[in-house]
């Protein structure tokens, strides 16, 4: 049976005088790269949209049919450009199970190749997205003559946006002689 928590080790939340204070961190933005921010203001124009469509479905009862179209291209653009973020901070799911039980004379090449083929990946994502918008970037959108090209565009760069955070993780991990898939505790420690 565990015992629990004393009181003492509880932070304080009431000052001499008895009355409720808790102070807060100071908040500190520096933290979020230009990707997180531009992810940031797609979601917010992603959200006026879906209220838009919202206010003039249910408010108005004449329901605006670009809406829909374009809050379901946003989300692919949020979505695209949040992975970078994720690639940057190199948060995505991992299975280091076997890096736990290998010797590090194979976890270590074993990481650097899984860094490579990461970096492999986005590159041949950037080239793959460029030959769509290649074939079929000037077709407009169903209900709204702007070009479908845009969307992809925002994914091409997305991609490539990922590929160059990639090689920077790469570098950071080849730097630091390890990798979050060697040392799973150091996971946010650097970004």
């Amino acid at each position: 049976m565990t015992t629990p928590a004393r009181l003492d080790d509880q932070p304080a939340v009431l000052n001499e005088k008895g009355e409720f204070q808790v102070e807060d961190e100071a908040i500190d933005l520096s933290v979020y790269a230009i990707e997180e921010w531009l992810g940031f203001g797609v979601f917010c124009v992603l959200g006026a949209t879906v209220f838009h469509q919202f206010f003039t479905r249910y408010a108005l009862n004449d329901s605006a049919a670009w809406t829909e179209e374009i809050a379901r291209y946003l989300l692919v653009c949020t979505v695209f450009i949040g992975i970078v973020g994720s690639v940057r901070k190199n948060s995505h799911i991992q299975v280091d199970f076997f890096y736990h039980w290998l010797p590090r004379w194979i976890t270590r090449p074993l990481s650097t190749l899984v860094d490579l083929g990461r970096i492999a990946f986005f590159g041949y994502a950037v080239w793959l997205t460029w030959q769509l918008i290649s074939r079929i970037g000037g077709q407009p959108m169903s209900v709204t003559p702007i070009a479908i090209g845009w969307v992809y565009g925002v994914v091409m760069l997305s991609f490539a946006a990922m590929t160059l955070r990639a090689i920077q993780v790469a570098r950071r991990n080849w730097r630091n002689g390890y990798s979050v898939l060697e040392r799973p505790k150091t996971a946010g420690a650097s970004s």
